[in-house]
């Protein structure tokens, strides 16, 4: 299954009506067959279970008929209950032998059902780490976590418990045709005919209860995504006043949702009502036919009495199969997504060449040099004709062409969707070029080891993210090897510790999910101590002080003067007072460079850099004047 076949979100449910994709449910099925003991166990235990199942009545069968001919015999019963141990015996085997047998069932389905729900949620979490930026620019966050969350429990309790269920019905089913035609063939017959008619009536109502239960959880799934939305935008509602807005908009989903809900449960409460009066039927039949033949002296009673216990019996797996199938086809598009997301190929990766490069250095290392056996070193990089679009036929970047030596600070400024952070993601690989190569020391990074180069990285985003734990534990994040005397002195590098230490338990403070617990200030504080304690060789800011005052920031950049002497370093500015010490300066408008040079070069040259320049330096005035009134 190639990356081409992989759906998108709004591809969800597209095969409500389809028949079961067998291929993929034994694609499926291979995460059971890693556990083979638990599927003997499973196995054998509803053999076992159905076994027990379909004697019962056999027993009950044999006691009837010998109570018939005693008191026929005239004799009357025997004193004392010998001549019953027997039978009592046989129920408190078969007792004891299906209570065993369920209890391991349900054991190992429920093993089997955890076992295979850590696999393909580990699979799928797994291959997630390894998927480019442009995977998840697809798909919303949302969608990412109901594959790894409802959809692997779903599969996981389909594939053990269905399979429970499947196994054990099938056994029963087949279990109890044979005896009932053991028992009396012509019965068995005029009882196996309302079976068709059975499974018509099931297919029926299933097929609408699918398509209803499917319209629900598509529904649920936008109520879910408007009610997470509203949450985090609570003050954009607030502010715009449009908390009856979108009242109005989440009352028409709700009532969508109960009407589809209503619908569901009305077959729900014919399906059943359908189901028992065939069954009757089926019985009375039985019943009808079996007493002329007992009156006849074909069959006993005993025999009529299991029959008829077969005949309600056997409704019980034929309803369990419907249900379980139509469960199985529900649960198909939750498989399909799973299986197609975990077999997606990397568009990023390492190529063959650096792989077997990296085993070459692994089996035989050469000293000073990196993992994939090249240089240990990040000097000139160079951008050759780089173009890239994210869609076909829409150009971000064209016609790049910079080279940028080792150790220099490289400015990147220039109007907002101009490319900036297009280009230092290329240059991270986080995407790949659609044209032209980029080079450091003359090799095209596609002919270096990935993780080698983002091991070299040092990334400060605008609104970078934290992760749920400590202050300590955020930035330890950057190097997960560092002793806290390591992660004290990186903070104190880039001026966080002041901040840090105002917070209630200082390094210790929990930052709450996502960092919501601290301002967008102090989460860019905790991301540049971060980034600085893993050591870059190439630090890339973006937009990293723009939520930082300027008495923080003049804290940072005394820090970063000393961090930075050595290391290449592209920095993406909105303020374009904080880049103005940089060794170069790039205007990117519209995905092209069109002017470069220092600082004082490019206001010399009173164009575009200046016209930004000037702008900015009115906003502030302004803004300072507006301080004032």
């Amino acid at each position: 299954m190639s990356a081409q076949q992989v759906k998108g979100p709004d591809q969800e449910d597209t095969r409500s009506d389809s028949g079961l994709d067998l291929a993929l449910w034994g694609e499926l099925f291979r995460y059971a067959m890693r556990y083979k003991r638990q599927l003997v166990g499973l196995a054998f235990f509803a053999l076992t279970t159905g076994f027990c199942d379909v004697c019962f009545p056999l027993v009950s069968r044999a006691l009837i008929d010998e109570m018939i001919q005693l008191t026929e015999s005239g004799g009357g019963f025997p004193e004392g209950s010998d001549w019953l141990m027997p039978y009592l015996w046989a129920y408190a085997a078969l007792v004891l032998g299906l209570s065993g047998s369920v209890f391991f069932f349900i054991r190992y389905a429920g093993f089997l059902k955890a076992y295979m729900a850590a696999d393909i949620r580990e699979a799928g979490f797994g291959k997630l780490q390894l998927l480019e930026f442009a995977y998840f620019d697809k798909r919303p966050i949302g969608w990412l976590m109901a594959r790894m969350t409802s959809d692997c429990e779903r599969l996981a309790r389909i594939l053990a418990w269905g399979a429970l269920d499947v196994l054990w019905a099938s056994t029963f089913l087949v279990g109890i045709a044979c005896v009932m035609l053991y028992l009396s063939w012509k019965l068995a017959v005029l009882v196996l005919l309302v079976a068709p008619l059975l499974a018509i009536a099931s297919r029926f109502f299933q097929k609408r209860m699918l398509t209803a239960s499917r319209s629900i959880r598509k529904i649920n799934s936008t109520i879910t995504a408007d009610f997470n939305e509203s949450i985090q935008g609570v003050l954009t509602t607030k502010s715009f006043v449009r908390e009856q807005d979108n009242l109005a908009s989440f009352e028409k989903k709700t009532d969508a949702m109960f009407e589809s809900s209503v619908r569901n449960a009305v077959l729900a409460a014919a399906y059943l009502p359908v189901i028992l009066s065939i069954g009757s039927l089926s019985t009375a039949a039985a019943l009808i036919l079996g007493g002329y033949q007992v009156a006849g002296g074909v069959i006993s009673l005993g025999t009529l009495v299991a029959f008829l216990s077969y005949t309600r019996m056997l409704f019980e797996p034929l309803q369990q199969l419907a249900h379980i199938f139509s469960e199985m086809q529900m649960a198909q598009a939750s498989g399909e997504r799973i299986i197609e997301m975990i077999a997606t190929e990397p568009a990023i990766c390492d190529s063959e060449l650096v792989k077997k490069k990296i085993a070459d250095q692994a089996h035989d290392p050469v000293p000073g040099r990196a993992i994939d056996g090249d240089p240990d070193q990040l000097g000139r990089i160079v951008f050759q004709d780089v173009e890239f679009s994210y869609l076909p036929g829409e150009t971000v970047l064209e016609g790049i062409n910079v080279t940028v030596p080792e150790g220099e600070t490289v400015a990147l400024v220039g109007s907002t969707g101009g490319g900036k952070s297009t280009l230092v993601s290329l240059l991270c690989r986080f995407y790949e070029p659609t044209g032209g190569v980029i080079s450091i020391d003359g090799c095209d990074l596609r002919e270096r080891s990935l993780d080698w180069l983002q091991s070299h990285l040092g990334i400060v985003l605008q609104d970078p993210h934290l992760f749920s734990g400590s202050v300590l534990e955020n930035i330890r994040y950057g190097q997960l090897h560092a002793t806290d005397d390591e992660v004290y002195r990186a903070a104190r590098t880039v001026g966080a510790e002041v901040t840090i230490l105002r917070l209630p338990g200082g390094y210790g403070f929990n930052v709450g999910a996502g960092g919501s617990l601290l301002s967008a200030g102090e989460r860019q504080l905790v991301s540049f101590a971060r980034a600085i304690l893993a050591e870059p060789r190439i630090l890339i800011m973006d937009e990293a002080t723009s939520s930082i005052d300027m008495e923080t920031e003049l804290q940072i950049q005394k820090g970063l003067e000393r961090v930075l002497e050595g290391r290449t370093s592209f920095v993406i500015a909105h303020r374009l007072s904080t880049i103005e010490g940089a060794d170069r300066i790039l205007v990117i408008e519209g995905g092209r460079i069109v002017e470069e040079g220092s600082h004082l070069d490019l206001m010399a040259a009173r164009g575009r850099y200046h016209e930004l320049h000037a702008r900015q330096g009115i906003d502030e005035v302004g803004v300072h004047i507006e301080d004032w009134s």
